[in-house]
């Protein structure tokens, strides 16, 4: 009977270790499989963070044109400091805003009323100042400039003839001081702008100016009808709406437009030195070049800056 009694005991503390081994097994899956879900969970926070992206632009030197009326009927400009608001400025969130899934400052155009002087196409642009909220202080070529961007064309619409519209992304505007400007009776100080660099059907495209006269005055090169545009001159490379860099440096009497840090535009002749009478200022984002119904762009800045 005792042995019975042994026998019976010893198969219950058989089966509470086991049944114990097992508890503890199951326990530690357990735990093994939280930490797991734990570990994932952690992963997709890490990367819903890296996700939301900023563009690295500072705007405390420029100002914007968009392409709605002001109260006054003409196209709406913000300048420093308003325009660091621009995220929460209702008059800027619908032309330029953040897309923080791709970390660009995005400009957006179509054709209003809201037009400039001396054109017919709108704009989502930012203009150069030098002095925060001052037009009036500016560069000449003499000074030496450089402008450096990367970005890329969003969505675009197509004219009739299947071709994307045409977009100015960078430009190098004159201006007359205003001795010039009273010099030659004009009623304000617009000059040509002597650079402009398109997104044209994927590639880049640059134009700028020429004298029609070399022999002409210093005083006569100042009115606009003195210059012309020159043959414009197309980078091989298709960019497309993929990313890219563009860079343009002014120093006295040269220019030069680089795509991607591998192809040149060089400009190093007389109409580039005659050009020095004028002082100009940079502009960037979108210059839409179309009037055509239901026509739009957007153009995508993920850096931009500006050094003299």
């Amino acid at each position: 009977m005792k042995n019975f009694r042994k026998e019976i005991l010893g198969l219950l503390v058989i089966v509470f270790l086991s049944v114990n081994a097992t508890c503890l097994a199951q326990t530690g899956s357990a735990t093994d499989s939280d930490s797991k879900v734990e570990k994932k969970d952690k992963k997709k926070k890490k990367k819903k963070k890296k996700k939301y992206k900023l563009p690295n632009v500072d705007l405390s030197h420029w100002s914007v044109t968009t392409p709605e009326l002001n109260a006054k009927g003409r196209a709406m400009n913000i300048e420093p400091p308003a325009i660091l608001d621009y995220a929460t400025d209702e008059r800027l969130i619908p032309y330029m805003y953040n897309d923080s899934s791709i970390g660009a400052l995005v400009f957006y155009s179509f054709p209003s009323n809201a037009t400039t002087a001396n054109t017919k196409y709108t704009r989502s642009e930012l203009r150069e100042q030098m002095v925060p909220g001052d037009n009036n202080t500016n560069w000449k070529f003499a000074d030496g400039a450089y402008m450096k961007g990367r970005l890329s064309m969003g969505d675009v619409s197509k004219s009739s003839d299947g071709k994307y519209h045409k977009v100015i992304i960078m430009q190098i505007h004159g201006r007359l001081s205003n001795e010039q400007r009273e010099l030659i009776g004009q009623k304000d100080n617009n000059a040509p702008p002597i650079l402009k660099i398109y997104w044209q059907d994927g590639k880049i495209r640059v134009k700028t100016k020429e004298l029609k006269d070399l022999a002409a005055s210093n005083e006569e090169i100042l009115h606009e009808d003195a210059w012309v545009d020159d043959k414009g001159f197309t980078f091989e490379q298709e960019v497309g709406f993929g990313k890219f860099y563009l860079e343009v440096k002014v120093t006295d009497g040269k220019m030069v437009v680089i795509l991607n840090k591998n192809e040149y535009a060089v400009y190093d002749n007389v109409h580039m030195r005659r050009w020095g009478v004028f002082e100009n200022y940079f502009k960037a984002g979108n210059y839409f070049q179309s009037r055509d119904e239901g026509s739009f762009a957007k153009v995508n800045f993920y850096d931009l800056e500006v050094s003299h």
